[in-house]
């Protein structure tokens, strides 16, 4: 049997070891018979045993096998990228709203939400904003957020009561450990600079901070919460790809956009995705059109319900309650 799959992967090189001194030791005993078949009846509990147990640990290096591609598929860390869109100091408090919401959410789910990067505006709320999440099953549970969510309610400085309608875009985008993405180094325009904390003032006396920006593409990225700046570029990279992957997979599903009318997950920023309707306490997904009529609890967290259909792909129709 062909072990190198299993001898080259760190996870099951010890059990591939094994496999082959078991392999060894039936063999032995197996030659052992052919020269004496006298030798055959005390031998056959032993053949018996090991034949057991090289099929324990073949199973058990499929399993781990199986469960890294599942891994590969839907990683268990992401990056979440949020922007305001339209409707100015109100788009930029409701992008740090739907941040607040997700960052809960991570909590309840035992994931770790950390903030890589933030630009805020006079009033606080996020221009854009960049975290880390990992967790087990994290982009699989947050992998349909990617696009435009509207927000439509009465501003706090609106004195006439009219209810305004902003916009806050979302990318969920996945860190694969092995990436279909290849970067020219010479492609890559690296910055560096202090960190800074709340308030404006620096948190880092040195240069730990970096950006880079792809060339060829136009992409940037940023990361400044590490306290060196390898880390901080090492995080930066691994952002960049993911990025690049995502950019890779819109103009692909582009391509075969006729197919893609029944789809929920379209990889697609540009897309109106979802409302959430203050005044009538209602947030409605345009892909599944449904509607959930719990709007405050969902946004301090209580995300379970909305991230459960989307998984599930629950068609329903947009007056329906969750």
């Amino acid at each position: 049997m062909d072990l190198t799959l299993y001898k080259e992967n760190h996870k099951t090189s010890f059990l591939a070891s094994e496999y082959e001194r078991l392999d060894k030791e039936e063999a032995s005993l197996l030659a052992m018979i052919e020269k004496d078949p006298s030798y055959k009846d005390l031998a056959e509990d032993d053949l018996k045993s090991l034949k057991e147990q090289k099929e324990n640990l073949l199973k058990q290096m499929n399993e781990i096998i199986e469960g890294e591609k599942v891994e590969e598929e839907f990683p268990n860390e992401v990056v979440l990228e949020v922007r305001a869109g339209a409707g100015g100091d109100e788009a930029s408090l409701f992008a740090e709203e739907l941040a607040n919401m997700y960052k809960k959410y991570a909590e309840s789910k035992g994931w770790v939400f950390v903030l890589l990067d933030e630009s805020r505006t006079a009033l606080g709320g996020y221009k854009e904003a960049t975290f880390e999440i990992r967790g087990r099953e994290v982009y699989k549970t947050m992998r349909f957020e990617t696009g435009v969510h509207r927000v439509q309610r009465v501003p706090a400085t609106e004195k006439m009561g009219r209810v305004h309608t902003s916009t806050a875009s979302v990318a969920v985008l996945p860190i694969r450990k092995k990436s279909k993405v290849i970067i020219n180094p010479t492609d890559i325009e690296m910055e560096f600079s202090k960190s800074g904390g709340k308030g404006g003032q620096n948190v880092n006396k040195v240069e730990t901070a970096v950006r880079l920006v792809h060339k060829p593409t136009g992409l940037e990225v940023k990361c400044t919460n590490e306290r060196s700046q390898g880390r901080n570029r090492e995080k930066a990279m691994s952002m960049l790809i993911a990025k690049l992957e995502m950019l890779q997979e819109e103009q692909d599903a582009k391509k075969y956009s006729a197919n893609r009318k029944n789809q929920i997950g379209t990889a697609d920023r540009s897309e109106k995705i979802r409302t959430y309707n203050y005044p009538q306490n209602r947030i409605t997904d345009h892909r599944l059109k449904k509607s959930w009529y719990s709007l405050e609890k969902i946004m301090t967290g209580e995300f379970e319900p909305i991230a459960e259909a989307m998984n599930k792909g629950e068609i329903g129709n947009e007056d329906d309650e969750g």
